[in-house]
């Protein structure tokens, strides 16, 4: 039986983590996609199954860690491994602090936060165990720069960023591979067009394509056992922020 490949995306049901399924199983990867949307992880899967690929998708919740660790489980007893975890599953917020919804924030920096770290917590015992895997977090830009307007989303940017440098350093010695990729505006369904941030981005800026993430992801990816990129950012040509 050929040893394929097999990568669990979470927010695989749309834009970036939609596109990167595509894109890897088109390389022969077998893809597992978790989302809370089921709708969007079938229309994914099943555009991958129409080209010859194989897509299972696992509606699931990123901020509950039972259900992480029943997603890892179910992929080792169905593959006898996982070799890449894309943690991507994201929400925005497009408030500033005076005017912000504080029941919000608490969902956004569950989701972006806690459920990176669940994602992590949940696969990492795993590649321990076999002594290989990859780790790539989905971030933003705005885990590298501060501007008006949406302090909370850029927050929650900071602490993956923060994180995944820890985890880097962490899980060296036992040979996992850990890259952030961060990339600047992307035409996604989370792309608010109406938002005042956006739209003065938009009066000079057109936004990267979620197939062009996917590419930097699969180019991360495929580097050489040896070698590992770390981190890497991308911006829209004329984004100057």
């Amino acid at each position: 039986m050929e040893d394929k490949r097999v990568a669990l995306i979470t927010g695989g049901g749309t834009g970036i983590g939609s596109a990167t399924a595509e894109l890897l199983a088109s390389r022969g990867m077998d893809v597992v996609i978790l989302g809370r949307r089921v709708e969007p992880l079938e229309a994914t899967a099943q555009r991958i199954t129409e080209k010859g690929g194989f897509a299972r998708v696992e509606p699931g919740d990123v901020t509950d860690f039972p259900t992480m660790e029943g997603v890892v489980n179910r992929i080792v007893e169905r593959h006898g491994k996982i070799d890449l975890v894309i943690s991507n599953a994201s929400v925005h917020d497009h408030a500033r602090i005076h005017e912000g919804d504080p029941n919000w924030w608490r969902t956004l920096i569950l989701i972006n936060v806690v459920g990176l770290l669940n994602t992590v917590r949940a696969s990492l015992p795993q590649m321990y165990d076999q002594g290989f895997g990859h780790i790539i977090v989905v971030s933003s830009l705005s885990g590298r720069v501060t501007y008006v307007g949406e302090p909370v989303y850029a927050a929650s940017k900071h602490a993956q960023v923060a994180f995944v440098d820890c985890l880097r350093q962490e899980v060296i010695p036992r040979g996992i591979k850990v890259s952030i990729v961060e990339p600047g505006v992307v035409d996604t369904p989370m792309l608010d067009r109406e938002n005042p941030v956006v739209i003065k981005l938009m009066e000079t800026v057109t936004p990267l394509e979620a197939d062009e993430v996917a590419e930097a992801i699969r180019f991360i990816y495929e580097q050489s056992p040896n070698c590992v990129i770390n981190e890497l950012s991308m911006r829209p040509l004329k984004q100057d922020l």
